[in-house]
Parts: C-alpha cells; sequence; structure tokens
C-alpha cells in the first residue's frame, strides 16, 4: 500500500474533481471498490482535502449515489467551481440500466452548497441532455468556467457523434449561460476527430495562453492538451502535447495560491500483476503544472510532496566511462519500498544510453528501469532484463524528451510501492512495479560517458 500517494483503505481512487480554497484543495472523487471489479458497485463522490499532498483528512460521502432507478446510480464526473454566491457542482448523472430502457444513460445534474462539504441536489430539469446527433451514451465530465471576456459562463463536455465505437468522433462540446440556469447549447468547441472520445476535459488561461485537456482512450489512452490565445481557438498542439504517460489518467487541474496542480490518478494493473494491463482507478498522485518560455506545458513535482522524505545519503560525484559496454554502478542499497532519488547528469556526444535501474536484485541483475534512448530522444520504463520477452507490458510507458550532448539534467524520482515517478526537464512517466525483486539502486551508461552530480537517496519519510 502506497504511504504517500492518496488511495483510501480498501478503495481505488477514480475520476478527481478539484477545487480549492484559502490554503485547502478539495479532492471530490469516486471511490471504486473493486466489487467485483472496475465499475461494479455503484459510487457517488467522496471527499478528502489537504494542504500539502502529504496529509490528507478524509470527509467522507460528498454527494451520495442515486437509487438503481435514478438517473444518477453513479455519480459520473463534473465540475466543481464558486458563483452566484454559492459553491456548484455540475454532474454527470449515470444509470448503465437506462439504455435497456430507452433512456439516455449520461445526463447532466446540478447539486450547490454553503461549505462545500455538504451538498444538495437540486433535481433541476437541466438542457444538458444530449443534443440531436450525439450519442447518448458518451455525454459527460462537465466543467465550467467564468468566461471574463464575453460576461457569461462556459460549460464545456466530452461527447461524441452517434455512430460505431470504432469512429473517431470524440469531440468537447460547449453551452454558454448568463445565470447558471438558462444555457444555450453552442456546438463543437474542438472537434479533431483524433479520438473515439473525449473524457475528463479541462480549460484554464496562463498568461496569454488558454490551455484545453482532454482524456482518451482510443490512441495512446492518455491525457492530451492544446494551447490557443483565444477561445475560438485555432488549438494547436505543442511537439510533447502529454503530461505522463499511459499509466497517468483523467486529471484535471485547479489553480489555488498561485499553484497549479493536476489532479490525476495512477492506474492498477489487472491482478496486480506486471504482465497485465491497466485497468481503471488506482492511486491519486499530483503534478505541479508551469508554463515554460515557449508557453508550452510542464510539470514538476510538488516541493511539499519532495521535502516529506526523511534524511537524505549523498554520493559521491562520479563518472562512467564505458565506450564500447554498458557499465553500471551501485549507489543505494536496501532502499525500502519507499524513497526519493535526485542526480544531475550529463553525456557525451557518443553516449547511446544511459538509466536508473532500482527494486534491484544485484546478484541476479534483474530490476526495473527507466532507460534514457539518447539518439531516439526518448525514455521508457521496463523490466530487466526484458526477458523471457515481454518481461511486462509497459506499451505507452515512454515520454519524449529531449536529449542533448553537453548539458545538464536534473533527474528527480520518487518510488512509493508499487508507484514510480519520474521527472526530467518537465517531462513526466509514472509506472508501476509489482514483483520488486531486490533493493538496490543504480546507474548505468551504455557506449560512451556520463557524469554523474548531486546524487542523493533519501528512505523513507519523516515521521
Amino acid at each position: 500500500m502506497q504511504k504517500l500517494y492518496y488511495q483510501f483503505p480498501g478503495t481505488w481512487f477514480g475520476d478527481c474533481m478539484p477545487f480549492g480554497k484559502g490554503d485547502k484543495f478539495y479532492l471530490y472523487h469516486q471511490r471504486d471498490t473493486r466489487k467485483p471489479g472496475p465499475f461494479g458497485e455503484p459510487f457517488g463522490w467522496d471527499l478528502a482535502t489537504t494542504s500539502d499532498f502529504v496529509h490528507y483528512e478524509d470527509c467522507g460521502v460528498a454527494i451520495p449515489r442515486g437509487t438503481d432507478e435514478e438517473q444518477d446510480q453513479f455519480i459520473f464526473a463534473g465540475s466543481v467551481f464558486e458563483a452566484e454566491g454559492q459553491y456548484h457542482i455540475f454532474y454527470t448523472g449515470y444509470n448503465r440500466d437506462y439504455p435497456a430502457l430507452g433512456k439516455a444513460s449520461q445526463v447532466l445534474m446540478h447539486a450547490y452548497s454553503d461549505d462545500l462539504v455538504t451538498w444538495h441536489k437540486t433535481q433541476d430539469n437541466l438542457t444538458f441532455t444530449p443534443q440531436e446527433g450525439y450519442d447518448p451514451d458518451d455525454w459527460r465530465d462537465p466543467w465550467v468556467i467564468r468566461d471574463e471576456e464575453k460576461e457569461q459562463y462556459l460549460l464545456i463536455l466530452g461527447a461524441r457523434l452517434k455512430g460505431p465505437k470504432t469512429r473517431q468522433t470524440g469531440r468537447t462540446v460547449k453551452f454558454t449561460s448568463k445565470d447558471l440556469k438558462n444555457w444555450k447549447f453552442e456546438g463543437d468547441f474542438w472537434a479533431p476527430d483524433l479520438y473515439t472520445m473525449h473524457e475528463m476535459p479541462d480549460l484554464f488561461k496562463i498568461g496569454d495562453w488558454w490551455y484545453h485537456i482532454v482524456t482518451e482512450y482510443s490512441d495512446r489512452s492518455k491525457m492530451v492538451y492544446r494551447m490557443s490565445k483565444s477561445l475560438e481557438g485555432p488549438w494547436i498542439a505543442p511537439e510533447d502535447d502529454a503530461f505522463d504517460g499511459r499509466a497517468y489518467y483523467a486529471g484535471r487541474t485547479f489553480c489555488l495560491n498561485g499553484q497549479r496542480i493536476l489532479f490525476g490518478w495512477v492506474a492498477t494493473k489487472d491482478k496486480d500483476d506486471d504482465d497485465n494491463n491497466f485497468i481503471w482507478a488506482g492511486t491519486f498522485m499530483a503534478h505541479e503544472v508551469y508554463q515554460r518560455e515557449d508557453g508550452t506545458l510542464g510539470v514538476r513535482i510538488p516541493e511539499t510532496v519532495w521535502n516529506a522524505f526523511d534524511k537524505e545519503e549523498k554520493t559521491e560525484d562520479f563518472v562512467i566511462d564505458t565506450p564500447s559496454k554498458r557499465t553500471e554502478i551501485t549507489v543505494g542499497r536496501n532502499t525500502g519500498d519507499i524513497f526519493k532519488f535526485e542526480a544531475d547528469v550529463e553525456f557525451s556526444e557518443s553516449t547511446r544510453a544511459f538509466g536508473i535501474r532500482f527494486y534491484e536484485d544485484e546478484d541476479k541483475e534483474e530490476s526495473y528501469q527507466f532507460m534514457f534512448h539518447i539518439p531516439e530522444n526518448r525514455y521508457v520504463f521496463e523490466k530487466c532484463p526484458n526477458w523471457p520477452w515481454p518481461a511486462n507490458q509497459n506499451i505507452g510507458l515512454e515520454r519524449p524528451v529531449s536529449l542533448e550532448p553537453g548539458k545538464k539534467y536534473n533527474i528527480r524520482m520518487i518510488v512509493d510501492d508499487t508507484i514510480a515517478t519520474i521527472y526530467i526537464d518537465g517531462v513526466a512517466l509514472n509506472a508501476r512495479a509489482y514483483k520488486r525483486p531486490g533493493e538496490s539502486l543504480s546507474i548505468f551508461a551504455s557506449e560512451g560517458s556520463l557524469k554523474v552530480t548531486n546524487c542523493r537517496l533519501t528512505k523513507g519519510l519523516k515521521s
């Protein structure tokens, strides 16, 4: 069980609807019970709060699920915001039994609160029902912002056109309102015809740029974003249009006191087995989002999370000079199952690859690793050795990163039980590692030279 990242005991963390007030973040989220599997037992929204993403307070049920006969048999994702003197939630009421009865399974619904803890469902007859031409069973995950320029509220949600799921007609649609009561359907907000469905749409502005995030499950099954100087578009794809890899899913952001956090979850694997596919829901972990000089977005570890660890062990600087083979140096042993690691690395022009191995059995030379393929400008999570092939299911567990000889790169990594998270140059990757062959940590390089400085290993959390 994770000691740092958040997962309420006996449940799996689903989609998160973040909000913030004062110095506290409110994590409204779904808790899946795996009875018998994902989406087996209907759920509502529960609430946990935190000020540092290290310590959490469980506040219990925020919005209870409806009965099996009601529209909100499940409380699917929605949006939490403050407007018109109250707190509001627009959420997706989902009933899995409705399609057989000829009813739309997904309809947007409304609740309000005066204190962010006690919520009241309005049962309003909202005009957010699936519009003509759109799939009534894929109409969900509303997100509301205030469009100050037009002095109105803008609601976006994920949708797709009617037709077979093989058609890539996923789109984000929009509604507008002056008073939160009367809404006008405005058609498509972003319709790239790239994905089967848009899930968990998000929309926010930093400086001159608007950013639109969606989660998709028909291409790379991950979060992607586009950027524009206007809410009317055009929406531009950055060179790296993601925040993380396949394992990190369905995140949304909230900015509190100048800190924008991405609230996503690290998926579990079926039967907790490295060889199996990822399944819905898992463990919450926070990325801090920042804007680069060119307007693109990067992510980093919130400093409160990084500083949650105990006393560090510093290793002397070293150089791996290995012109014709792979050479590995052990930098830590007996790591336990909760630790962080940091190092600055710089490689020569001829170097083919370098990486970090963890949970390593030194005798068998078996481990997990993050491997940086320099000529390919990418890094990947994998089992080492990858034998018998494939040693684990790691499709989508890779990220693009510009790797230049002679440039110093800072690498930060956190391992919390079965979750490994790594950051380099604003590019993150989460992965699951279940087998844990050993407890050693090492750095390696192949066919070149690697200089390692500021090498620090910290085991355990502060008490």
